[in-house]
C-alpha cells in the first residue's frame, strides 16, 4: 500500500493544461515511456528545486498519479515535499513551463527556481 493511498487522496493534482502538455511531450519523444517522473533535488539559493524526466518504467516505491493515457510517478524521496501540490503548465510572453503550487513551501527564492519547506 502506498503512502498516499492511506490518505485516500491523490498526492498531486494535475491540471488539464499540464496533462495536455505532458501528452504532447510524450508523443513528440519518439521513444516508448509510461509517463514522467517528478522529484526534487538540492539546488538554487533556497534549497530544493523540482525535477521532471521521462519515465520508462515504474520503480518499486514510486507514488502514482494515473492520468489515463500516461502516469505521473513521484520519486519516494520527494513525496513529503510534493504532497498536496498542484502541477500546472503556464505560458507567458517570455516563457512557458510547468509550475507547482505547493502548500508545503515555506519560502521561495526571488528568481522562483528553488524553494524550502
Amino acid at each position: 500500500m502506498s503512502f498516499t493511498s492511506k490518505l485516500n487522496k491523490a498526492p498531486l493534482l494535475v491540471t488539464e493544461r499540464a496533462k495536455d502538455q505532458i501528452k504532447t511531450l510524450l508523443q513528440q519523444r519518439g521513444k516508448e515511456c509510461i509517463g514522467v517522473r517528478i522529484g526534487t533535488r538540492t539546488k538554487g539559493c533556497n534549497g530544493l528545486s523540482y525535477t521532471l524526466e521521462y519515465a520508462e518504467k515504474q520503480e518499486r516505491f514510486d507514488e502514482v498519479v494515473d492520468c489515463q493515457d500516461f502516469k505521473i510517478l513521484i520519486d519516494p524521496k520527494a513525496i513529503l515535499f510534493i504532497l498536496g501540490s498542484e502541477m500546472d503548465f503556464q505560458t507567458t510572453e517570455l516563457e512557458s513551463g510547468f509550475v507547482f503550487k505547493n502548500p508545503n513551501e515555506k519560502g521561495r527564492c526571488g528568481c522562483g527556481e528553488s524553494f524550502h519547506v
